[in-house]
């Protein structure tokens, strides 16, 4: 692939298995290091259990983990997660068939090829469509295939592949960062956090108006420049990639808007049965099953091509599910040596002495700091809420709010760092160098990192629970 080399980081990180294999290890060891002890913990409002500040006592006999602890968190975690792991499999599953039917290919073919002759309406719409896709769909490498197509859309307006490219990867960048209802970030993170599912998304939704705003005006901003000035190109002088046609247009016809629609319904079938009847992660996934046999019907595949779909789908996943399973296994190595809540209490101390706010301010530098070691929303999650849910009952923060700043955190952080397979894909097939890359997207990661640590500081304001 042309540009591949070129744009690939020199910096290599272990797999993130590894790093996460490694974790539990260290965990283990540090169980027989770190001192032992425990929290007091009560029911809350809100029907999770909070541990109770000042109630935090050693353990007068200490428990020691044998070195099997290591490699049977992996299973135990699994079987620990296997409601929100099975819950991602049904949901792969489903945009498996979703995107077999055509729809998603031909709306977003649509839309770019309706406003692909209008330099501006083309960066708003289509930064306007790929957050909303990933801010409800979790929508990420469904986007790959429109690297051609919109390489192909700006080189006829006279811009180049980094306004391409910005389109796509800030669009989905600040989906994730203000995801509404996103599955695999907002809610496994609620889930971790004892928080109902896509509970207070509205605050989320009015974020991705200025998140959307700051990125729209930045690119504009620069497309406008490399119009008049092709020399102020970050990719001047680099060759174009070759060989890179984009994929055949597909027609919209009655039977896409009819996918489009189901599953639009869903989502408001969804909302409403989590406000109005306490449906969780069974009933959300009994959902999205019934809309992947509609699916089916609608956009007239064959029984068994929905099948088959709905496998291969699923099967994209199992890596997603697989961190899951081994990010849960680094809480249970934790919990069960007696050590989670002596390292909540030691980061809790110093945090709570300085106010809610620099605790919340501190989970979202953690949070964006960890992600470049797992860059895996669901993963990333299983590894810091077991550890922020209860640091924020000590340091006065809603749990919601240290949803937040995962979510910040994870999402904004993925357009920039190195271990993001999907970044460097996108960048690898359009020929862009991953040191210019970065040169273009740190002014405004900037002013989006600006805008979250307002959004926070709001949060806590309003009382967002």
């Amino acid at each position: 692939m042309s540009g591949s080399d070129a744009s690939a980081p020199r910096l290599r990180v272990p797999h993130t298995l590894v790093l996460l294999l490694a974790m539990i290890a260290a965990a283990w060891l540090a169980t027989w290091v770190v001192p032992q002890g425990a929290f007091e913990r009560a029911a809350s409002a809100h029907g999770h259990e909070s541990v109770i500040p000042g109630s935090y006592q050693r353990l007068a006999e200490p428990v020691h983990l044998s070195p099997a602890a290591i490699v049977t968190a992996v299973p135990r975690g699994l079987v620990a997660s296997a409601d929100i792991i099975f819950f991602v499999f049904i949901i792969g599953g489903v945009l498996g068939i979703v995107r077999r039917s055509g729809t998603i290919d031909a709306l977003l073919g649509l839309v770019l090829s309706r406003f692909g002759h209008r330099p501006g309406w083309l960066i708003a719409v289509g930064m306007a469509v790929f957050a909303v896709g990933s801010s409800t769909l979790g929508m990420a490498e469904e986007y790959i295939p429109f690297v051609p197509v919109l390489l192909g859309l700006c080189a006829a307006l006279s811009l180049d592949a980094v306004t391409a490219i910005g389109i796509l990867v800030l669009g989905y960048g600040v989906g994730y960062g203000a995801a509404a209802v996103n599955p695999f970030t907002v809610v496994v993170a609620q889930e971790i956090a004892g928080l109902p599912p896509t509970s207070g998304a509205w605050f989320r939704i009015l974020l991705l108006v200025p998140f959307w705003l700051v990125a729209f005006t930045y690119v504009r901003r620069y497309a406008a420049r490399v119009a008049r000035d092709p020399a102020a190109s970050f990719v001047a002088g680099v060759p174009p990639p070759r060989d890179l046609r984009p994929p055949e247009p597909v027609r919209v016809e009655r039977r896409h808007l009819l996918v489009a629609a189901t599953v639009a319904a869903a989502f408001g079938a969804i909302l409403w049965g989590i406000k109005t009847r306490g449906w969780y992660l069974e009933e959300m996934s009994a959902v999205f099953l019934a809309v992947g046999v509609a699916v089916v019907f609608l956009g007239r595949l064959r029984a068994d091509e929905g099948a088959q779909t709905f496998i291969e789908g699923a099967a994209e996943l199992t890596f997603t599910a697989l961190l899951i399973g081994f990010a849960r296994g680094i809480k249970i190595v934790l919990e069960d040596g007696k050590i989670i809540d002596t390292i909540i209490d030691a980061v809790a101390a110093p945090l709570a002495d300085a106010g809610p706010a620099a605790a919340s301010l501190g989970m979202f530098v953690f949070q964006s700091i960890l992600n470049f070691f797992i860059p895996s929303g669901s993963g990333q999650a299983y590894v810091t809420m077991p550890i922020m849910a209860p640091l924020a009952d000590l340091t006065g923060v809603s749990r919601q709010v240290a949803v937040l700043a995962y979510q910040f955190g994870d999402g904004l952080t993925n357009m920039i760092v190195p271990t993001n397979a999907v970044l460097v894909g996108i960048l690898g097939m359009a020929g862009i160098p991953f040191e210019r890359w970065l040169r273009f997207i740190m002014p405004v990661m900037l002013r989006l990192w600006l805008i979250c640590i307002v959004a926070l500081l709001a949060a806590l304001a309003v009382g967002y629970r």
